[in-house]
């Protein structure tokens, strides 16, 4: 039966479950933003490359990526509510452990704790929780839910950024580890499945109770697709956003400066996220993922370029619009097209191939940066990431016949 042929209501509690997702994903995704802050003044305190540096974020996206999988597996056969408390607890140890930070393999292992037990298990489970309590508003919740990452990476490093100018990176850790401990922490307590996954999993038995299979059945083919499209759309958007302060400060402007730019990109795409979830409600996921991905592709290499701050701070906005917009319709598209039953699972195998996209571009920043001694060729590889999305979109598009994809209810 197609969600179109459905009058029901949408559940209240349903928009608890987006409050949720929103303050979560803002913890989480703040964390991630912040990096950039913290990339020069580790960098001086240690003498690190910024290369080995930008590879804390990869190790996070990798392990995010590889352990995401497990939990979005998981998830289809278990309460939510044991991962969102775990990935809030993981996300805290591991901003505290950066506090206390005095070698190098620590800060890769503090990384691997925030990525693989925090950030893999908050967004391969609750993605699929939200958009099983909607028929009628999924698009528009989770561009709700969703914007929350784009708060997070907005207030999170300008927070950093202040705490580190008036005391140090240690003390900025520290403080944001106690307050993730307890604001998230309370926040995950809140979670609760839709009626329909309590029912499934009530009814449960055997070896389906045990976990089931990985079998996607109807949902394979789009599934395949989106995961090799978002390694490249990823790839672009996190090289932006991980280098953005570092690039700005290079030319000159202050760390606030810079931070407020980053700060800027990232409210902007609060309003990008839930546009672009209302979007898809109107002409579909797909076209909508397109639509904003050329947008990212378009922009992304002028940041090297604009010298202006009045043109800094419009490109950001801009970029932020889109490159937002892209993350909701990506995870709006995976939504629609899949089963209930097999929703975390299709998304942590789509959100494996995203956190390479994402691990890559914040590595090939650094590493051409490191190369090249600026950041002009990083941003043009970004570009090109972008050129590679939209080609595969597009042949996706023809694939399945022009048909935009349908929700269905089990």
């Amino acid at each position: 039966m197609q969600a179109t042929a459905r009058e029901d209501k949408d559940d209240p509690y349903g928009w608890v479950m987006v409050f949720v997702g929103f303050t979560l994903m803002s913890l989480s995704f703040g964390g991630l933003g912040a990096v950039g802050v913290f990339l020069k003044p580790i960098a001086m305190e240690f003498g690190w490359s910024r290369g080995s540096i930008a590879l804390g974020y990869t190790t996070a996206a990798f392990s995010a990526a590889l352990f995401g999988m497990l939990w979005g597996f998981l998830a289809d056969r278990h309460p939510t509510r044991y991962f969102t408390l775990m990935g809030a607890l993981a996300i805290a140890i591991a901003m505290l452990a950066l506090s206390r930070l005095t070698a190098q393999w620590q800060y890769y292992l503090s990384f691997f704790i925030f990525g693989a037990f925090g950030h893999g298990a908050l967004a391969s489970t609750i993605w699929a929780n939200i958009g099983q309590w909607f028929t009628r508003n999924m698009g528009l919740a989770l561009g709700i839910g969703l914007a929350g990452g784009a708060f997070g990476q907005a207030v999170v490093p300008l927070a950093a950024r202040f705490l580190i100018s008036a005391y140090d990176w240690r003390t900025a850790y520290l403080v944001l580890g106690a307050v993730y401990l307890l604001l998230g922490l309370t926040i995950a307590a809140l979670t609760r499945d839709p009626p329909a996954k309590r029912a499934r999993l009530a009814a449960s038995s055997g070896a389906e109770a045990k976990g089931g299979s990985w079998h996607l059945g109807e949902a394979r083919h789009p599934v395949t697709w989106f995961s090799i499209a978002v390694i490249f759309c990823c790839t672009c958007m996190s090289l932006a956003v991980v280098h953005i302060v570092p690039m700005l400060s290079d030319r000159g402007f202050s760390p606030e400066i810079a931070a407020g730019a980053l700060a800027t990109l990232m409210l902007v795409g609060v309003l990008g996220r839930m546009g672009a979830g209302k979007i898809c409600d109107l002409i579909g996921p797909v076209r909508t993922y397109a639509l904003m991905s050329a947008g990212q592709t378009l922009l992304v290499i002028w940041f090297p370029h604009i010298e202006s701050l009045f043109g800094v701070y419009l490109l950001a906005a801009l970029f932020g619009f889109s490159f937002s917009g892209v993350m909701a319709s990506m995870v709006i598209s995976v939504n629609v097209v899949v089963p209930p039953r097999v929703a975390a699972r299709a998304w942590s195998i789509v959100s494996f191939f995203a956190w390479i996209g994402m691990g890559t571009g914040s590595y090939m920043g650094g590493f051409l940066f490191d190369l090249t001694g600026g950041y002009h060729w990083a941003y043009a590889f970004a570009a090109a990431m972008g050129c590679i999305n939209l080609v595969i979109l597009t042949l996706f598009y023809f694939s399945r016949g022009r048909q935009q994809p349908v929700l269905v209810v089990s």
